[in-house]
């Protein structure tokens, strides 16, 4: 049971002969993953038994028009805790999506929270006109949790320490 529920939460154990780096130097290179092209900002958490928070931000594409008209705002965040003594970062993944109606919207009309490993992908597609003339199918909106999760999961296994997903810190 414990292989399946570690797959479950995403937990990625380092490899046995790695060499571990410091926590500072560890906290160093999460937070300098800002500002090198990825979609989600890494901050020191300020409390909650984390040490550091990514998150990330995402507006849908709107749908229906008028007073029908629904966007949805999505924020992912992944609270990481430093264990140096384990050379563990445990991670725990949220989500928070927030629906408005209207035009601009503004009334908001569903609300909806999660905690737990989150897996969440969705893309959109529009019809264009090629240079030929033909109708082709062209992506318009693509959102993916791993390319949030991936690049601070490869930074904690590149540091030498292992990524073990939790559902509480």
């Amino acid at each position: 049971m414990g292989r399946l529920w570690d797959k479950y939460m995403g937990t990625v154990r380092a490899d046995a002969g790695a060499t571990a780096i410091p926590t500072q130097e560890l906290r160093a290179a999460l937070l300098a993953l800002n500002g090198t092209g990825v979609v989600f900002s890494v901050r020191e958490a300020g409390g909650g038994g984390a040490d550091l928070v990514a998150d990330w931000k995402v507006m849908e594409p709107a749908t229906g028009s008028g007073m029908s008209r629904r966007q949805v705002e999505r924020t992912f965040k992944v609270w990481m805790r430093l264990l140096p003594r384990e050379r563990e970062v445990r991670a725990m993944d949220e989500q928070w999506a927030v629906t408005r109606a209207g035009n601009p919207p503004g009334r908001t009309v569903q609300r909806e929270h999660g905690r737990g490993p989150i897996r969440h992908v969705q893309k959109q597609w529009t019809f264009e006109r090629g240079p030929d003339g033909r109708r082709r199918k062209v992506e318009s909106f693509r959102m993916d949790t791993r390319d949030l999760k991936d690049p601070l999961r490869k930074t904690v296994l590149g540091a030498g320490w292992s990524w073990h997903g939790v559902r509480k810190l």
